[in-house]
C-alpha cells in the first residue's frame, strides 16, 4: 500500500481527553490535555505537556503538584469548555465537584472516574510545549468502575480526542486479549 508522506505530525492514536488540575492563586483550576502518557512503572509516573501560556502551568509551577482526572464521556461537554477557555479569563473553580488528597494542592475531579494525584519530578522546555513528569502519589477510581477486582475501562468510558477530526471518541471494541492474541503467529 503506497503511503502519503505528510512531514512532522503528531498522530499517535488514541490520545486521551483527560482534565489537568492544579491549584492557581488559591483556587482550582482545570485545563483539557491530549498530550498525556504514563511513562514509568517504578515509581509510577505520568507526563502531561503544556504550552507556556497556559493558565494551569502557573499552579503546577508554584506547587510542583497537578492532577490527571480521566473524565468519562457523558462529561464530554465540560471536557470541552475547559479546553476551550482560558482559566486567565475564565473562573473554571465552580464548574466540577473538587477534592484534595495527599497532597492538598492538585484538585481532583469528583465526577471523573479516575483520578492520578501527581508530585512533579521533571519539567523540560520542549520547543512549543513544557513537558511536566509527575509521580502518581495516589490513584482513586469510583467504586462503581470495577469488575473482578480491577478497574473496568468499559466502565470508566474515557473519552479519547481525535486531533484530525477534532473531535472526541469513547473506547471501541475489544479485538484480542493481550499476551495471548500475539501467540497466533508464528515466527
Amino acid at each position: 500500500m503506497k503511503k502519503v508522506k505528510l512531514g512532522p505530525q503528531t498522530l499517535l492514536y488514541p490520545m486521551p481527553a483527560v482534565l489537568v488540575g492544579a491549584q492557581v492563586k488559591g483556587k482550582p483550576n482545570f485545563m483539557t490535555a491530549a498530550w498525556c502518557g504514563i511513562v514509568a512503572s517504578t515509581p509510577p509516573a505520568i507526563s502531561v505537556a503544556l504550552r507556556p501560556a497556559r493558565y494551569t502551568l502557573d499552579g503546577i509551577s508554584a506547587n510542583n503538584t497537578f492532577s490527571v482526572n480521566v473524565p468519562s464521556a457523558d462529561l464530554v461537554e465540560k471536557v470541552d469548555y475547559c479546553g476551550i477557555y482560558s482559566g486567565h479569563k475564565v473562573d473554571k473553580s465552580q464548574i466540577f465537584k473538587v477534592d484534595y488528597g495527599k497532597l492538598h494542592t492538585a484538585p481532583l475531579i469528583q465526577e471523573c472516574p479516575v483520578n492520578l494525584e501527581c508530585q512533579v519530578i521533571h519539567a523540560l522546555e520542549l520547543g512549543s510545549h513544557i513537558l511536566f513528569i509527575g509521580e502518581i502519589i495516589e490513584t482513586y477510581v469510583n467504586e462503581n468502575c470495577w469488575t473482578d477486582d480491577k478497574a473496568d475501562p468499559a466502565k470508566i468510558d474515557p473519552l479519547i480526542y481525535s486531533t484530525v477530526a477534532r473531535q472526541y471518541q469513547r473506547l471501541g471494541e475489544v479485538v484480542g486479549r493481550a499476551w495471548e492474541v500475539g501467540k497466533k503467529v508464528k515466527s
